[in-house]
C-alpha cells in the first residue's frame, strides 16, 4: 500500500455515490449515515453542486487571491447575509479556518499590547490537526508524540462558565468552543451556555470564537448552531458541509474582530478556489431554498424519539443525545468494532470518544432511509450486548 497509514486498515473501496447511498468496487450499496463526516449534507453528487462544479471548471479553475473571482465574492456575500457577520476569509479546510480564527485572536491581543495572548478552549474539544489547532484541541490522545505544542492555550470543562472565569489571566484574549462538541462525543451544552459565554466575553473584552466546522451549514436545525441562541459570536468558522464535498473552509468575523487582519497578515494560495466556491454557493443556496435546516431539525427529533423508544430500556445505553442531524448514542463500554459490523450490514457509521456511536446523515435523508438506519443501529447495539 503506497498510502501513509494514518487511518488504520481500510478494506472498503468506494467508487460511486448518489444521494444517501454509496457503492463499493464490487457493486455493493451502502446507506451512508456519516456523509463523509458531516460533509455531504446534500447527499452524494447532488445535481446542483455537480452542475456548478462542471460550469466553473469550464470557465475558470484557479487564479491568485490577488484578484477577485465572482464565485468567491458571491459566496462571501451569501454567508454574510445568512450569518449576520461582516466579512469572510476562505481557506481549504476547517483546521485552516480555525488557524485564521486563532491568528485573529492573537493579533487582537497584540494590538492591545498583550505580547503573549491566551486563549481558553474546552476539554474534549476538537479544532483540527495543524499545530495550533491541535494545541487548541482538548484531547491529549491526538496530541501524543507532537510536543512541543504551541503556547498560549488553556482547557476547561465544556459547558462550565465558572471554569472559564477561573482559568482566565490578564493575557486572556478569547474563548473558543464548539456550540456542540462533535468528535468529543456529541455533547450538547445547556440552553443558556452560549448566552452566558457571550455576556462573559463582553464583560472581559474577549473575543468569542465559535467553531462551527461540523455544526454549521444546517446540520443542527439552523444554518449556524448559534442562531438557536440570542447571541452572535465575534468569529465563527465553518467547513465540512459548506461545499458538499469540495475542500472549502470559512472564517467569518464581525465588529472589531473583522478588521484585525490587514493586507499581508494572512493568506492562502488555494483558499476560496473558484470551483470550491461555486460548489459552496450551490450548496448554501440549496440548503436555504429547500428548507433543509427545518428538515434536519425534524429528522433529528424523529431519530431521537425512535432511538429512545427502542433503546431506552437497554441498561447498557447510557445516553441518547444530539441536535438536528448530529446524533450520538453513548454505550457503557468501548464499541469501535460496531463500525465494521455496520459496514457488513451495508451501513456507514462512526464511533467517537471510544464509546459513542455517531450519526451524521445527509440533510436530504428520507424518513424511510431514517427508518432503515434506526432499525440497523438498534439491531447492532442489541446484538453487541447479546
Amino acid at each position: 500500500m503506497s498510502l501513509m497509514n494514518t487511518y488504520g486498515e481500510r478494506t472498503t473501496t468506494l467508487v460511486k455515490g448518489e444521494g444517501a447511498y454509496v457503492w463499493d468496487a464490487d457493486g455493493k450499496r451502502y446507506l451512508d449515515a456519516l456523509s463523509g463526516i458531516a460533509v455531504c449534507g446534500l447527499g452524494h453528487c447532488h445535481p446542483a453542486v455537480t452542475e456548478a462544479v462542471s460550469q466553473q471548471a469550464q470557465t475558470l479553475v484557479h487564479v491568485s487571491n490577488l484578484y477577485l473571482v465572482e464565485p468567491q465574492v458571491q459566496l462571501a456575500e451569501r454567508l454574510v447575509e445568512l450569518s449576520g457577520m461582516d466579512c469572510v476569509f476562505f481557506s481549504n479546510s476547517g483546521a485552516e479556518a480555525n488557524e485564521a480564527a486563532i491568528k485573529i485572536a492573537r493579533k487582537y491581543g497584540n494590538d492591545k499590547g498583550i505580547s503573549a495572548p491566551h486563549i481558553i478552549t474546552a476539554e474534549s474539544s476538537f479544532h483540527g490537526r495543524t499545530m495550533a489547532t491541535l494545541t487548541a484541541t482538548g484531547n491529549d490522545k491526538v496530541k501524543a508524540g507532537f510536543t512541543p505544542l504551541v503556547e498560549g492555550f488553556s482547557h476547561v470543562p465544556f459547558n462550565d462558565i465558572a471554569a472559564i472565569e477561573a482559568a482566565a489571566t490578564t493575557n486572556t484574549v478569547a474563548v473558543m468552543v464548539e456550540p456542540i462538541q462533535g468528535e468529543g462525543g456529541v455533547h450538547v451544552p445547556d440552553a443558556d451556555y452560549l448566552n452566558n459565554l457571550r455576556a462573559l466575553c463582553d464583560n472581559k473584552g474577549w473575543l468569542l470564537i465559535l467553531d462551527e466546522i461540523q455544526t454549521g451549514n444546517g446540520r443542527t436545525g439552523s444554518f449556524f448552531a448559534y442562531q438557536q441562541s440570542a447571541i452572535k459570536p465575534d468569529v465563527v468558522t465553518t467547513a465540512k458541509g459548506l461545499a458538499n464535498g469540495l475542500p472549502l473552509g470559512a472564517c467569518l468575523a464581525q465588529g472589531a474582530a473583522a478588521t484585525v487582519l490587514q493586507p499581508g497578515n494572512h493568506g492562502s494560495t488555494f483558499g476560496g478556489n473558484p470551483i470550491a466556491c461555486a460548489a459552496g454557493l450551490a450548496t448554501v443556496n440549496t440548503i436555504v431554498e429547500q428548507n433543509l435546516c427545518d428538515q434536519a431539525a425534524k429528522l433529528g427529533d424523529y431519530f431521537l424519539k425512535h432511538f429512545k423508544e427502542a433503546l431506552g430500556n437497554n441498561t447498557h445505553v447510557t445516553d441518547i443525545r444530539g441536535k438536528g442531524l448530529m446524533l450520538g448514542i453513548e454505550l457503557d463500554k468501548p464499541c469501535t468494532e460496531l463500525v465494521a459490523t455496520a459496514n457488513q450490514r451495508q451501513l456507514l457509521i462512526n464511533v467517537t470518544a471510544g464509546n459513542t456511536l455517531r450519526l451524521l446523515p445527509p440533510l436530504t435523508l428520507t424518513e424511510a432511509q431514517a427508518d432503515d438506519i434506526i432499525a440497523t443501529v438498534v439491531d447492532l447495539i442489541n446484538e453487541f450486548y447479546a
